[in-house]
C-alpha cells in the first residue's frame, strides 16, 4: 500500500511511502483483536473493590433471639446476610484481572488492528516534526492542516518528543505516542492514525 508524505501544512512534499503489505495488510484476526483489547482494559482495572462480609461488620456477636419458640426462624447473629445492616454474601474482594497473552497473538492483534486503519483509509503518514517550544497553538496549527481539529487522532512518533507531547496533552481528542506505545486497543480506538514517516520503519521492524 502507498501513501503520499505530507508535511505539517498538509501539503504533499512529493514523496511516497510503501506500508509493508506483512503488517499493514494482512487479513485481520478479529478473535486475537478481542483478546489483546480485552487484556489491555482489563489491565486499567485497579481491582480495589471490597464489600463487608460478615465478618468484617462491627457489631454484637451475641444471640438475639432464643432459638425456639419465637414462630420464626433461628438467628444467631446479627450480623447476618439477611439482617439489614449485615454482612454481604460473597461481595467482592480485592484481585487482580490481568491475564497472559503470548507475544505472538499480541503481534497479530496489532498487525490486524493497523491492517484494519489501512483498509479504511485512516492512516496518514507526515514527515518528521518537532516544535521549538511546547505551544498548544502549534499542536492545534497542525490538526487543523491535516483536517483533524474534530476527530480523534492518534500520532505515532519514532521516539518521545517532549514538546510535541506536552503541546498535544490538553487536547481531548488528540493523543501523542512514540512507537512502543502503540497498542491494539489505542489504534482501533483512534479515529485517525497519524505516522511519521521514521515511526512507519520501526513499526515495520517491531511487527514484522
Amino acid at each position: 500500500m502507498e501513501l503520499a508524505v505530507l508535511d505539517i501544512n498538509g501539503k504533499d512534499t512529493g514523496r511516497k511511502i510503501n506500508l509493508s503489505s506483512d503488517v499493514f495488510g494482512v487479513e485481520p484476526n478479529e478473535h486475537a483483536v478481542y483478546l489483546d483489547v480485552k487484556q489491555y482494559l482489563a489491565n486499567q482495572r485497579q481491582g480495589t473493590h471490597k464489600a463487608k462480609e460478615r465478618a468484617d461488620i462491627a457489631g454484637s456477636t451475641r444471640k438475639i433471639k432464643k432459638q425456639k419458640g419465637t414462630g420464626t426462624a433461628r438467628a444467631g447473629s446479627i450480623k447476618s446476610p439477611i439482617f439489614r445492616g449485615g454482612g454481604r454474601v460473597f461481595g467482592p474482594r480485592p484481585r487482580s484481572y490481568s491475564f497472559k497473552l503470548n507475544k505472538g497473538l499480541k503481534k497479530v492483534a496489532r498487525k490486524s488492528a493497523l491492517s484494519l486503519m489501512a483498509k479504511e483509509n485512516n492512516i496518514v503518514v507526515v514527515e518528521d516534526f518537532t516544535f521549538d517550544a511546547p505551544k498548544t497553538k502549534n499542536f492545534l496549527a497542525v490538526l487543523k492542516a491535516l483536517s483533524l481539529e474534530n476527530k480523534k487522532a492518534m500520532f505515532v512518533l519514532a521516539e518521545n518528543n517532549k514538546n510535541v507531547y506536552l503541546s498535544s496533552r490538553n487536547l481531548n481528542r488528540a493523543k501523542v505516542v512514540s512507537n512502543s506505545g502503540v497498542n491494539t486497543y489505542s489504534v482501533l480506538n483512534a479515529g485517525k492514525l497519524v505516522l511519521t514517516e521514521s515511526s512507519v520503519a520501526e513499526i515495520e521492524s517491531i511487527l514484522s
